[in-house]
């Protein structure tokens, strides 16, 4: 039987396997540690994780202080690609690395599908 993390794992390959603009997934405790990684070898998972939490928990504060609801996700764009932070619970963030070409709107979706699978693997 298949241990909770590889499942994860897998669930990570195929979220990049589907949408060929997402380049890296990992998924990350609250708490900062790695709990589930498709990075590239070169990424420091441990510094990702902690700052994917960190980012994700910043930004749950402000939308909560200035009144904007329910985060749904946090979104960072530099010259050479996307970040995009997601919830998975309370207890976890789907962390994904993409292009700067990615379509939007189908990374947003299918890390959407992503979340709802990994959620019930936590």
């Amino acid at each position: 039987m298949r241990s909770r993390t590889e499942m994860m794992v897998d669930r990570l390959r195929d979220l990049q396997a589907g949408t060929p603009d997402v380049e890296a997934s990992a998924v990350v405790s609250v708490d900062g540690l790695i709990m589930a990684s498709s990075l590239p070898s070169d990424v420091d998972e441990d510094r990702i994780s902690a700052m994917s939490a960190a980012m994700l928990s910043l930004g749950d504060r402000i939308a909560e202080e200035l009144r904007r609801g329910r985060l749904q996700r946090v979104y960072i764009e530099g010259s050479d690609g996307i970040i995009v932070l997601m919830a998975i619970g309370e207890e976890a963030v789907l962390t994904v690395m993409a292009r700067s070409t990615a379509k939007l709107g189908l990374v947003f979706l299918d890390m959407r599908r992503a979340v709802e699978d990994l959620e019930r693997l936590l």
